[in-house]
């Protein structure tokens, strides 16, 4: 459903993020960094912002014994000499609530490096939430990347949309309890609202949202989106599998994908049609949802791609697209 690492990936990490004192964690925007350089090969014209999805973080803990939400992705992307930072956003909200925030860290990487533009990848809720950049401040976009992203939406999310006393009692689960948690592990203070984030990922939500920002958007559907639109890229790629490594605690949210989708290809959370944006780059990876932003901590299925190594060749596309 929507950029969840959800509750197992909390429970692996939570233990690692309280034990650190709030001024250990992560707090704001993360650059990436490594202390070792090994060519130029991801080095694009324009810096990338990584968005997470629905209960999401830039990182839990502090750099040393902390977990990111990109595991391993920035710091390879900084060794082949990228630009690159991940956004801390609002773990649960609206879409544009969510874009706000972002918004406000897209402008502090284009006064950090001033780079006019930034080049937005966002995962599940994230790949919306990069799309409300591009229609509120296009000229601060050269791409929009979206993987797995919620563009069409996802039933989870109208299953628990369309059941009052589910959605009641999650909120208040969920907006007393995991967001003061992920708060507090990467020393935010960010609001949350998990039905405003339940809806914008439903059904009517995504119509009213998607009515507004349609730049990208297949206009049939299951089919690629446009590649290019009022001056910016679009891409999108997406896994299909659901039970990919019987070790990697994550199965458990990612099985049932079969029966919850109704037969359509999946990656257990988001649909492989909703996925879509602009040029598909590819929608058939052995990945779940989980796998596709290389959690929880690397494992995934023994032959499938490595997710650090296409987020490496995406950042070559772009450079190679002059972007």
């Amino acid at each position: 459903m929507n950029g969840k690492l959800k509750i197992t990936l909390l429970c692996t990490t939570l233990f690692t993020g309280i034990a650190f004192t709030p001024s250990h964690a992560a707090q704001g925007i993360q650059k990436a960094t490594s202390t070792v350089i090994s060519d130029n090969y991801a080095e694009t014209k324009y810096p990338i912002v990584f968005v997470h999805g629905m209960f999401g973080f830039n990182r839990l803990g502090s750099a040393v014994f902390g977990l990111d939400y990109w595991y391993q992705v920035l710091p390879d992307l900084a060794r082949h000499k990228a630009t690159a930072f991940a956004s801390q956003i609002s773990p649960l909200e609206s879409i544009e609530v969510r874009g706000e925030q972002l918004l406000t860290q897209v402008e502090e990487v284009i006064a950090i490096t001033g780079k006019p533009k930034v080049n937005l990848i966002g995962h599940s809720h994230g790949g919306p939430t990069a799309r409300y950049i591009a229609g509120v401040r296009p000229d601060l976009v050269a791409s929009v990347s979206s993987v797995a992203g919620t563009n069409d939406g996802s039933p989870v999310a109208d299953l628990v949309q369309n059941i009052p006393v589910l959605n009641g009692v999650l909120a208040v689960v969920m907006d007393a309890v995991m967001t003061p948690v992920i708060n507090f592990a990467q020393q935010s203070n960010l609001p949350s609202n998990f039905q405003a984030s339940i809806y914008s990922m439903s059904q009517p939500g995504v119509k009213k949202f998607n009515a507004k920002f349609p730049l990208g958007m297949p206009i049939a559907k299951c089919t690629d989106g446009p590649s290019q639109a009022n001056g910016i890229a679009f891409y999108s790629w997406t896994g299909v599998s659901n039970t990919t490594n019987l070790l990697d605690p994550d199965t458990i949210f990612t099985a049932m994908g079969p029966i919850a989708f109704s037969g359509q290809p999946n990656d257990g959370l988001v649909s492989k049609c909703s996925s879509k944006l602009g040029k598909t780059i590819r929608d058939d990876y052995k990945w779940n949802h989980f796998d596709e932003v290389n959690q929880v901590l690397g494992l995934k299925g023994f032959l499938a791609p490595d997710p650090v190594a296409v987020y490496r060749q995406h950042a070559n596309r772009l450079k190679r697209q002059g972007l």
